[in-house]
């Protein structure tokens, strides 16, 4: 006769396994995106579309980045015209408030990004990256840790994940990037610039590109790389960007 009690210990079994199983699939991975913010969900999701294995690291509890808190805790973001077809593939909804201008909820958004994401790609939380492995001028994956051991300041060895591209959407700290530049000299950071929302929407999407061989930059990260000008609680650039990436990989990876 089959027991119908709940039990603690298959509880704590059924976890640890799945995630392990997880992970173990995750250790090589043909794309691995660091940032779970709107950029790299949007990416996690496309590539994963196409049929890569994508996984995203957020070392985080929540992923969302700054959507959550739209602008200035007032939960409501803007999207640009250009980008309305990213919100009708992830279902999301929105107004229209003038011709170039939609607003959409800020916890839908959110939301969205991270259920359909979710459903695709391997997604993680609490896991920060501290290191990039660089093998004959290539990026070729990422060295890892849990990120209360870095909140602790505990002395713990990290793991590795191997990966044919990289994302740094890691936003305005540009971590993946500032990581490289610092152990290799190779690439030049401009930095984040002043506020000018239509210069910022159009350069993030533009630039957006391989900065270096197998590491790619979505998001604010293309700011924080190409000196370019902040933007604030519009999103459409941070989704057509992490549409773009996605195309850039693939184009490379089917070589």
């Amino acid at each position: 006769m089959v027991s119908n009690e709940i039990n603690e210990i298959t509880i704590s079994k059924a976890i640890a396994e799945k995630y392990f199983e997880k992970l173990k699939a995750s250790l090589e991975s043909e794309v691995v995106i660091v940032g779970g913010g709107p950029s790299g969900l949007v990416a996690a999701y496309y590539l994963s579309s196409k049929g890569y294995e994508a996984t995203l690291l957020e070392k985080k509890l929540s992923l969302g980045g700054g959507i959550w808190g739209g602008g200035m805790m007032f939960n409501k973001v803007v999207v640009q015209s250009d980008a309305l077809e990213v919100l009708d593939e992830f279902e999301v909804s929105y107004e229209k408030y003038d011709e170039k201008h939609f607003v959409a909820d800020a916890i839908e958004l959110a939301g969205a990004l991270i259920y359909k994401a979710s459903k695709k790609a391997r997604l993680f939380n609490l896991i920060n990256v501290e290191d990039v492995m660089v093998r004959d001028g290539k990026i070729t994956g990422l060295v890892v840790n849990y990120t209360p051991v870095e909140m602790s300041n505990l002395h713990i060895d990290p793991i590795t994940i191997a990966a044919k591209a990289v994302v740094d959407a890691t936003g305005h700290d540009a971590f993946v990037c500032n990581m490289l530049s610092k152990k290799t000299g190779e690439l030049e950071l401009k930095g984040e610039k002043y506020m000018h929302a239509e210069m910022g929407e159009k350069g993030v999407v533009e630039y957006t590109s391989e900065v270096y061989p197998g590491l790619f930059v979505a998001g604010m990260t293309v700011a924080a790389v190409y000196g370019l000008p902040r933007m604030g609680p519009i999103f459409g650039g941070m989704l057509l960007s992490g549409r773009k990436v996605a195309e850039l990989i693939e184009s490379k990876l089917r070589i």
